[in-house]
């Protein structure tokens, strides 16, 4: 599955829930993979808001919410 900026997605590993904002690479048995860059506005595990995570491309799903309901995070309600 192919991710874009601005797609919403869902961290399996964390459960974090945000924003794909950029692409990396991690380095991982002598070879690349690709990374997404996504700004995070869910997080149970964390008491702030809105940090940006970069994890394996691997271990991030589409997240099935919309917009919207993205926008009522952002703002803080659930």
């Amino acid at each position: 599955m192919m991710f874009n900026v601005e797609d919403y997605v869902f961290n399996q590993k964390t459960g974090h829930i945000g924003k794909v904002i950029g692409f990396g690479h991690q380095i991982i048995k002598s070879g690349y993979t690709t990374t997404l860059k996504v700004l995070v506005v869910e997080s149970e595990t964390f008491s702030h808001r809105r940090f940006v995570e970069e994890d394996l491309y691997s271990a991030w799903i589409r997240w099935p919410g919309t917009a919207q309901h993205f926008q009522l995070l952002l703002k803080g309600g659930h």
